[in-house]
């Protein structure tokens, strides 16, 4: 587990990044990851953005935080496994898109996630506001959170510095997920910071002229 903070403790919101290790398992096979588990806040609030695999060591960086909320940008296992522990650790709701709750219930079949998450929806933190961006493809229910205030996007496992998340495994689709990044992602500042659910950050503009590569390639 490594933490680092992506912007200078001058800033009223402060992102943080802890990477965790672990598992993600779909369709019969399981593989080696690291999470990008992203805190955002200040001295004394924040919410957590996919708590995955090591729910101490988060709780850990946030430390005598509030937690407002868990946000969940999809269901796949290494985003969610470790979310209901965290949850009980730090008291918060977790929020997750409805249409990737059957994933949600593969892993915690008795239990549901706490709240869905609407396209616009919005959570506040730290004088500021996320607002969620319905970005299907990955998944059917993935989300990304746009912190419009500091010119950042959350984008979860949509977009990545290369290309788009991947959209072989089950409930995946290709071009929802370019659709996805064409209307939603590359319409946004080209200086917007793109923060990933794993690997490094990327920007929309350092993005964008290379949409008509993936298309051709076909991932």
């Amino acid at each position: 587990m490594t933490d680092e903070s992506l912007t200078g403790e001058t800033k009223t919101v402060r992102v943080d990044r802890v990477i965790t290790s672990g598992t993600f398992s779909l369709d019969g096979g399981t593989w080696d990851v690291d999470n990008n588990v992203w805190i955002v806040g200040d001295g004394s609030e924040c919410i957590v953005i996919d708590p995955a695999h090591q729910p101490d060591a988060i709780a850990e960086a946030v430390g005598d935080r509030t937690v407002k909320a868990i946000l969940l940008t999809h269901g796949h296992d290494d985003h969610i496994r470790s979310a209901g522990a965290f949850r009980d650790i730090v008291r918060a709701p977790i929020h997750l898109h409805r249409d990737d709750w059957m994933l949600w219930h593969a892993v915690y079949p008795a239990t549901d996630p706490d709240a869905g998450i609407a396209e616009g929806g919005t959570f506040e933190v730290a004088g500021t506001r996320l607002t969620a961006l319905h970005t299907p493809g990955h998944s059917p229910g993935s989300v990304s959170f746009h912190l419009e205030s500091e010119g950042t996007l959350f984008s979860g496992d949509t977009l990545f510095q290369g290309g788009p998340g991947a959209t072989g495994r089950s409930y995946s689709d290709f071009p929802t997920i370019i659709d996805s990044i064409r209307s939603r992602i590359l319409t946004l500042p080209a200086n917007t910071l793109v923060l990933t659910g794993h690997g490094s950050p990327t920007t929309v503009g350092a993005e964008a002229p290379r949409l008509e590569e993936w298309i051709a390639r076909g991932h």
